[in-house]
């Protein structure tokens, strides 16, 4: 995009967020900041970006990787301060866009529009601005009686004439590289002894330079985040943004504010979320699902067809049409196969049920390896933990397991094989065997003691 390099402005000292991790990294819908302003960038097409951090701030680097750059910024003194330390970082880029990265809600939509028309007009600064009701702490744009802005006012220095006005400064801009590297170092310190990136303003107005600006799509767009009300209020906004793309790609909601679904999150057309529904981390949702009311899941996929009520499923895959709940809980690293079904009251846990497996009430299956089509009577468990490992079932396809079986792992029940009701097995089961009792041994079909084969 003619040499367009990004920078993202991350070094604030957040001290209004009162809290031990570094304010970019506050989570809206699921997403850091910082990360929300990234996937932006990422989205408009501008393949190069750095992040001005803190010095020391290996928080911000671990959660975002090697997808862009960083450079530090030792001691925090402004935006223009901070703008001026990416300099050497992408000495090729004819056009820097700048953005801040608590306002996490800025759209790739009006990154393109902000950068396309900078390049057009031929401007050396192009800012993004929208018309809000109460602008608060925001900067006001000024301009001039021909409508062309004149300069950026912060709040803390306006009148109360500029106080006035509705137009905001989005903290989102485009320069001119050749123009703005130079300028940077031209800044005069504000009253509180910061070097403020919106008096390059009035300078390029000064020097005749062409200022231009586009709005923001929706206002929600430039909310910024200095604490908690504030990140509260753009996770709503984000929310509802969210919720709106998903009925509008083909997403069912009774009640869509009640259902809670993150940035990240995937959802198939026909798909009904019923209320009190929270969808979380990078889950991928199928076609023709209905979750909840009251459940949760959380970076999980779920297959075509399937159902997850009142339940809860975290890390974890559904093939399609399977059935979960009502109260049931499928832990990470489980895997349940098409037409698998949970009832109520049951607790999977890094296991894998094959193909058509039904454990339809109160019972625990825990690290363990269930084949196809097998039945899991109420209130069996795997007895996987000895207080100090864990062990593993592997229960075979077609097996039946009786009502209140215990399976003290590491044990194998092999295919086609039974367990009487309230049987506690100890020692691996044939295929085709009926083992009951306690602890559980081999019977024949006529229900005599098995024979041990001399």
């Amino acid at each position: 995009m003619n040499n367009l390099a990004a920078v993202v402005l991350a070094a604030g000292l957040g001290t209004r967020m009162k809290s031990r991790v570094p304010k970019v990294l506050h989570r809206v819908c699921g997403r850091e900041m910082i990360a929300l302003v990234v996937d932006a960038i990422e989205g408009a097409g501008i393949e190069d970006t750095v992040a001005v951090v803190r010095a020391g701030s290996d928080a911000v680097q671990q959660a975002l990787g090697g997808r862009i750059g960083y450079v530090e910024q030792p001691n925090p003194s402004g935006t223009g301060h901070a703008l001026l330390q990416a300099k050497d970082a992408s000495p090729s880029a004819t056009h820097i866009a700048v953005l801040s990265a608590d306002v996490p809600l800025i759209t790739p939509a009006t990154l393109r529009r902000l950068t396309e028309r900078h390049i057009e007009s031929g401007a050396v600064i192009t800012l993004v601005t929208n018309e809000v009701e109460s602008p608060g702490d925001l900067g006001r744009v000024i301009r001039g009686q021909d409508g062309s802005i004149t300069s950026i006012v912060e709040h803390d220095v306006a009148d109360d004439v500029e106080s006035a006005v509705k137009e905001i400064n989005g903290g989102v801009y485009c320069f001119r590289a050749q123009w703005l590297w130079p300028h940077l170092g031209e800044l005069s310190p504000a009253v509180n002894g910061e070097l403020r990136l919106t008096d390059l303003v009035a300078m390029a107005v000064a020097e005749d330079e062409r200022v231009e600006s586009v709005r923001s799509q929706e206002p929600e767009e430039l909310q910024g985040v200095n604490d908690r009300v504030q990140l509260a209020s753009a996770e709503a906004s984000l929310r509802d943004r969210i919720r709106h793309d998903c009925m509008m790609s083909g997403v069912t909601m009774p009640d869509p504010s009640s259902v809670y679904i993150d940035a990240q999150v995937e959802i198939g057309q026909d798909s009904v979320l019923m209320p009190n529904t929270h969808v979380k981390g990078a889950s991928k949702i199928g076609r023709d699902c209905t979750l909840g009311p009251n459940t949760v899941v959380d970076d999980s996929t779920i297959g075509d067809g399937s159902s997850v009520f009142a339940s809860v499923v975290r890390g974890s895959i559904l093939d399609s049409g399977v059935e979960v709940g009502p109260f049931s809980h499928v832990r990470a690293g489980s895997r349940l196969a098409s037409g698998v079904r949970i009832g109520s009251h049951a607790e999977i846990k890094s296991s894998r049920l094959g193909q058509g497996t039904k454990s339809s009430h109160f019972s625990y299956i825990g690290d363990a390896d269930v084949g196809a089509n097998v039945n899991i009577g109420a209130g069996t468990v795997t007895c996987n933990y000895d207080g100090t490992a864990k062990h593993k079932t592997t229960i075979g396809d077609g097996a039946f397991i009786g009502s209140d079986s215990m399976l003290i792992a590491p044990i194998s029940v092999g295919r086609g094989a039974a367990t009487g009701a309230g049987s506690v097995v100890t020692k691996d089961v044939p295929a085709d065997a009926l083992v009951v009792g306690v602890p559980a041994r081999e019977i024949e079909k006529d229900g005599t003691t098995k024979r041990t084969k001399k």
